[in-house]
């Protein structure tokens, strides 16, 4: 049986961290793809149609692609869906095509692990984002998971080694 994890939460919260910390702990990571849309097309339109688009093609591809019975993904195409909520955007018809398929295949685990922001937001070049947009985003996010069915579980403000340890410990099925 797969069991695919969605590590996910606010832009800034430190999720990719954790993310690169499980890989080195052994874990089947499926990268972000917003981060690496932007890094490939900057020209497209950072909270427009197009890039949501993207965005998706992306997810579905490497979701598609991975193999594994045990998958942690940095993201999911709901998280797409909150970021078009938080952009003020309709959800495109690929968007809401992805979003339909994830539900009628349960395609992730219902339980979602979803890391709060830390405090603070360090600037990259894919992430131009204030601590303010940030925890509004971190709101959206949540609200999103919750109305779709999902459970988040609470990966608190903490030291990278305990917060990567309740994930690895969930993943496990000890968290």
């Amino acid at each position: 049986m797969m069991r695919r994890f969605v590590l996910t939460g606010a832009p800034g919260a430190g999720k990719t961290t954790i993310a690169q910390a499980l890989r080195g702990l052994g874990h089947l990571v499926v990268d972000e793809a917003a981060t690496d849309v932007i890094a490939e097309t900057p020209a497209l339109e950072a909270d427009g149609p197009a890039f949501l688009d993207r965005i998706v093609a992306v997810q579905q591809a490497r979701q598609l692609a991975a193999r594994g019975p045990v998958q942690v993904f940095d993201r999911s195409p709901v998280c797409t869906l909150a970021l078009a909520v938080y952009s003020g955007l309709t959800p495109t018809p690929a968007l809401a095509r992805e979003a339909a398929r994830i539900e009628r295949e349960r395609t992730y685990e219902r339980r979602v692990l979803f890391v709060r922001l830390m405090g603070f937001v360090t600037p990259t070049v894919a992430r131009r984002i204030s601590l303010a947009e940030s925890q509004r985003f971190e709101r959206i996010h949540a609200e999103v998971y919750r109305d779709l069915g999902y459970e988040l579980i609470e990966v608190p403000p903490a030291p990278l080694a305990r917060r990567v340890a309740q994930v690895a410990g969930f993943i496990a099925g000890t968290g």
